[in-house]
């Protein structure tokens, strides 16, 4: 497993040759405890995860997120809306089928965003991680934290990209603002 930075390239090939055919990107998070007084209490975050997906030319051809559960070819499935991020684990996945992907998307963007509005000062403990779910067990890639809790609401992720005949991930990690993945696509633009 690769712990990311921001800005970190990795290519998803099998070390014995191959590439992945089954990941998915799981997000999980806290929400940060406050109080007076000695008593603390969690607020709910509703934290979202979208994938995106685009051709080589930038535009985007179809979403994954709470309200279109599956592409339109299929692809790629997200699990469900976690509305708190109570639990253990991830908290929200999105599944992808990489040899169904069609080869018109270039590039697989995933972000995450505060639907209910609250900044990520709200969030602690805040991840995406990529697993390979071909296996038996899942097998965890690779991690990026998302760091440096602030006044945005969200957070363009990670992207894949096709990589030769595989993929590659990078990790972004840029802050933005918005309810939906709608609000962020001009901060997706310059990482395509």
């Amino acid at each position: 497993m690769v712990d990311l930075s921001k800005g970190q390239r990795l290519s998803l090939s099998k070390e014995g040759g191959g590439s992945l055919t089954r990941v998915s990107m799981g997000l999980g998070w806290d929400a940060v405890a406050k109080g007076f007084l000695g008593r603390k209490k969690s607020i709910d975050v509703d934290l979202d995860a979208s994938c995106l997906m685009f051709d080589a030319t930038g535009k985007l051809v179809d979403t994954v997120w709470f309200q279109q559960l599956r592409s339109k070819d299929g692809s790629v499935t997200h699990t469900g809306d976690n509305l708190t991020g109570e639990g253990e684990g991830d908290d929200e996945v999105i599944l992808v089928d990489l040899p169904a992907v069609p080869a018109q998307v270039a590039a697989l963007v995933f972000t995450v965003n505060s639907f209910t509005g609250q900044d990520f000062s709200s969030v602690e403990n805040a991840y995406c991680r990529l697993l390979d779910s071909a296996q038996p067990r899942a097998v965890e890639l690779a991690r990026y934290r998302l760091t440096g809790s602030g006044n945005h609401t969200a957070q363009v992720m990670a992207k894949l990209t096709r990589d030769g005949a595989g993929w590659a991930m990078t990790a972004i990690g840029q802050p933005a603002s918005g309810r939906t993945f709608r609000d962020l696509l001009p901060a997706i633009t310059p990482h395509l």
